[in-house]
């Protein structure tokens, strides 16, 4: 592994890495090997075998529908799900990406990065196992990819959405890696991908009909309670107001409407944070508190 200096070379990106040869590098790094395992673990741990436990053994815990009406605003685009479903290879060329350009030096920050997604997925566990949520998404399966959602994804862990606070964690953590190695400014246009990738990725899983608006800011807020120096409020501020701008308009949702959208994943998330100033309660408590009473409980439970 070649050590890196900074500075890009060519066509040198994160959204150029393979994520197969990113993963391959991983799990043949003796140091990056058992937190990789450890990190695949948790994935299925915490979000595959909880939600399938739950389906199998119905009756245990509750499910709240967390639609809200902003969510017929935003128009159902089935084409958005090969963005969609990039959120996993997304973070894993940002590992690939860092490995490739900073050699040795960035065996600890991917080793920090990978122990923090492994947490990321346990800290989320914390709602799922208390109250589960879901919400009305169009039993499409024109499309492959769709069939493989609805195959593999009993659709049960809305809020808070992984999906978003995985993007969270991806972009804060590059941007923080880059800072720490001095290439903040030399690297800027890197990051600048990063970060409209995520914010792509984000409004993705509202126009293939994944999420609601309200799991947005429910994954704000999660990640707030999760690294606060990382994704304080004001980051939080920063983030929103990257999503649905006339960056990427499309037909079907005007600008007025994308602001309406903004405004209230910003709303709900500082109420979240309004929510959260007692230091004794559990950092889950507003959103299990929000699942009780602010959404609509539905009779099945599983």
């Amino acid at each position: 592994m070649a050590e890196g200096k900074g500075e890009t070379q060519g066509d040198e990106t994160p959204g150029k890495q393979s994520p197969l040869v990113s993963m391959v590098t991983i799990m043949a790094s003796p140091i990056l090997r058992g937190p990789g395992i450890q990190c695949i673990r948790s994935i299925f741990l915490n979000f595959f075998f909880l939600q399938y436990k739950a389906v199998l053994f119905p009756g245990r815990i509750p499910v709240t529908s967390v639609d809200h009406p902003l969510d017929a605003k935003i128009p159902f685009i089935p084409r958005w799900v090969n963005i969609y479903l990039d959120f996993v290879a997304f973070w894993i060329r940002i590992l690939g990406f860092l490995l490739k350009h900073y050699g040795r030096r960035a065996l600890k920050p991917v080793k920090d990065f990978l122990n923090s997604m492994n947490r990321l997925y346990q800290f989320s566990a914390e709602v799922y196992s208390k109250n589960m949520s879901t919400t009305r998404r169009p039993y499409y399966i024109a499309r492959p990819r769709f069939f493989l959602i609805h195959l593999t994804d009993p659709h049960l862990m809305c809020i808070p959405s992984l999906h978003v606070m995985v993007m969270i964690l991806s972009y804060t953590r590059f941007r923080d890696i880059l800072r720490s190695f001095g290439d903040e400014e030399a690297l800027a246009g890197r990051i600048d991908e990063i970060n409209s990738g995520a914010a792509l990725i984000t409004e993705a899983i509202l126009y293939v009909k994944q999420h609601s608006v309200n799991c947005v800011a429910a994954a704000m807020y999660a990640m707030s309670r999760f690294d606060p120096a990382m994704f304080p409020p004001e980051e939080a501020e920063v983030f929103v107001a990257r999503l649905f701008t006339p960056r990427t308009a499309l037909p079907g949702l005007a600008q007025e409407d994308g602001a309406i959208i903004r405004d209230h994943i910003i709303t709900l998330y500082r109420r979240f944070m309004a929510d959260s100033s007692d230091p004794g309660e559990p950092w889950e408590a507003p959103l299990i508190r929000f699942l009780e009473k602010n959404a609509c409980r539905i009779d099945k439970k599983v």
